[in-house]
């Protein structure tokens, strides 16, 4: 993705005021300031020098992937692989770089609290507190939770103290942070999150004689609570307890059955549950998602997942915002490392439905959707060329990406123009932000 070069503003030193690319001053320019060079060469910072700086995301080769929706948003040739996600951040799980300068993490630890802000260098460290993504699940993620702070803090001590290699596939912790996130819809995306009432779950299995559906029904209805719906996940997923491959496709069978005479009492989840056994057939999570809701979101819908919420992203494109992590406990419908006792030690069992936030409109082009959690927001704006530069409310160390049209994003560092799939970190010390042209941004940052 080749940008198009910055825009200096007038009487500003650079025109990319943190990698040293050419300006008025010169390539040879001082940029070590009055506290003295932060970074060598091209990702040098200096006090007194604004920053925003494009940025080129890290690709993730996931195998759930859709070979053609990334690609598209970005405006390039697919190559027939699957690209399931596109990484925004500042984890070494997928680092992001600047344009033409270093990793965005080595920007930010050159100067955290100018480039992060005193207040969230305070509350989370000297590292961006969030990660952007834009994913596209084109078949079923793995049936995964994630965990609470104290959880994550716990199992990334213990696997430290076990020896267990960051790089191993037996590694469950690769952090020690916990991982709350919100999805926005770009296009119809599909996912099941959060667990059904236990009643609710009974009755989708209800006109099924497979001894498993059977099994399953008669936990629920003599224990309707939430020890009712522990026990079936748990038995479903537990190495010693769990049903025979031959016994998920059974049940497989039936739901696809009733589904064709039109007879499924949620058409939703029995779709989900046939096109899951498409790719992992007799796989015990292919049941376990019965037990979950069904979510359909719209373009400009969200869902937020909390921590201990099993669920999984079905179909779709969408952009996700979450807490700086890679921690994923699976229990199914993955060919990747399981950890059943810790992802069980994770689930929050208590039925409740999806959590949708829905926008609040901070004016007539922006609007805000707001998780239950500090470590970030997301606000969108949309713009046609007819509007006045529009601010955009936000404070600290922002990601903005561009995803419909084209924009111009301005802060006192300059200007970028950004095309769909394209975008550009903004340090705190950028305390304004604007945007113009026909187009539509998504920003994160944190409350």
């Amino acid at each position: 993705m080749q940008p198009d070069p910055p825009a200096g503003r007038a009487g500003s030193a650079l025109c990319s005021p943190v990698t040293g690319r050419r300006g008025r001053a010169g390539a040879g320019a001082d940029l070590t300031g009055a506290g003295g060079p932060r970074l060598a060469g091209r990702g040098a910072v200096s006090r007194y020098v604004a920053v925003m700086e494009r940025l080129d995301g890290a690709r993730q080769r996931y195998v759930w992937g859709s070979t053609t929706a990334i690609p598209e948003l970005l405006g390039i040739e697919p190559d027939s692989e699957p690209w399931a996600e596109l990484w925004l951040g500042a984890h070494e799980a997928g680092p992001t770089r600047v344009v033409g300068g270093p990793p965005l993490a080595e920007l930010i630890a050159a100067d955290p609290t100018r480039l992060l802000g005193e207040d969230v260098v305070r509350r989370f460290g000297p590292q961006l507190p969030f990660l952007l993504k834009v994913i596209a699940p084109e078949r079923a993620l793995s049936l995964q939770v994630h965990p609470d702070l104290e959880q994550a803090q716990a199992g990334w001590e213990r696997e430290n103290r076990e020896g267990i290699a960051m790089d191993s596939p037996r590694r469950s912790f690769k952090d020690a942070n916990h991982k709350p996130e919100m999805v926005l819809a770009l296009t119809r995306y599909e996912a099941v999150a959060g667990f059904r009432a236990p009643r609710r779950a009974a009755e989708v299995l209800a006109d099924l004689s497979s001894p498993l559906a059977r099994r399953m029904r008669r936990t629920l209805r003599l224990n309707p609570t939430r020890f009712g719906i522990r026990q079936v996940f748990s038995d479903l997923v537990s190495k010693a307890s769990r049903p025979e491959p031959a016994e998920v496709d059974e049940l497989v069978g039936e739901i696809s059955q009733r589904l064709e005479a039109g007879a499924s009492p949620s058409r939703r989840a029995d779709t989900n549950a046939v096109e899951m056994a498409s790719t992992f057939p007799g796989d015990p999570g292919v049941a376990a998602a019965l037990l979950l809701n069904p979510v359909t979101l719209q373009p400009g819908e969200a869902l937020f997942v909390p921590a201990g919420s099993v669920h999984a992203y079905v179909s779709g494109l969408g952009v996700e915002v979450m807490a700086s992590s890679d921690n994923v406990l699976r229990a199914g419908l993955t060919s990747k490392h399981v950890d059943v006792p810790a992802m069980l030690a994770c689930v929050d069992y208590v039925a409740a439905p999806p959590v949708r936030p829905a926008p609040e409109y901070l004016s007539r082009a922006t609007r805000a959707y707001y998780a239950p959690v500090d470590d970030f927001e997301l606000l969108v704006t949309t713009v046609v060329p007819s509007d006045s530069r529009t601010q955009v409310p936000g404070r600290g160390p922002r990601i903005v990406l561009a995803v419909e049209g084209t924009t111009t994003v301005t802060t006192p560092a300059g200007q970028e123009r950004l095309t769909r799939g394209q975008a550009v970190f903004v340090g705190a010390d950028e305390r304004t932000l604007a945007v113009e042209g026909a187009g539509t941004v998504v920003q994160a940052d944190v409350p």
